[in-house]
């Protein structure tokens, strides 16, 4: 069994809440379902469960280098130069990423409230980028656009590999 969540920001990619997140109990109340790969309690967007293990290895695992793409609301203007840096691999405290793919795009109409919002400062302008990569270190889209001098706002998990979130409102699951 395969399941697609869309996960709400504040919510753990864990059952047991913790501290002031959320768990995914609160959501999803199966036996025997595990996360295949994580995405952090401040992100939001899809989140892959599964009871068979192998299956799990493959989506979690980085050797598969199964692709994750996620829209990225930024603090700042998106240059050519930081588009080609993030598409070209970026140095990070752990060392370099692979190359990714990153666009610009046009600000998302369809998006979900986030709760709380993001904060805005109304001197600074913001902007939204399609990044997909094939890694998944630990923040490290977050960081990623921190190196190119485009801090994360607000960062929705859209698809890993063929599975994405059509169709799916936040704190919703479906069998795939």
């Amino acid at each position: 069994m395969l399941i697609r969540f869309n996960k709400p920001y504040g919510v753990l990619s864990q059952f047991t809440p913790e501290g002031r997140w959320r768990g995914l109990k609160d959501h999803i109340d199966l036996p025997e379902v595990y996360v295949a790969g994580r995405l952090d309690a401040d992100s939001e967007g899809l989140l892959l469960l599964t009871d068979e293990g192998p299956l799990q290895a493959r989506i979690a695992d980085p050797r598969f280098k199964m692709e994750k793409t996620y829209l990225v609301q930024v603090e700042g203007v998106v240059s050519d130069q930081a588009l080609t840096a993030l598409a070209s691999g970026v140095t990070l405290n752990d060392g370099p990423t692979l190359p990714a793919r990153a666009s610009a795009v046009v600000p998302p109409t369809d998006l979900w409230p986030r709760h709380p919002p993001i904060r805005e400062r109304q001197s600074i302008p913001t902007a939204w980028l399609e990044l997909t990569i094939r890694e998944g270190r630990n923040r490290q889209v977050r960081r990623m656009t921190a190196a190119v001098g485009l801090p994360t706002l607000r960062l929705i998990r859209t698809a890993v590999g063929p599975y994405n979130l059509e169709g799916l409102p936040t704190g919703t699951w479906q069998r795939v």
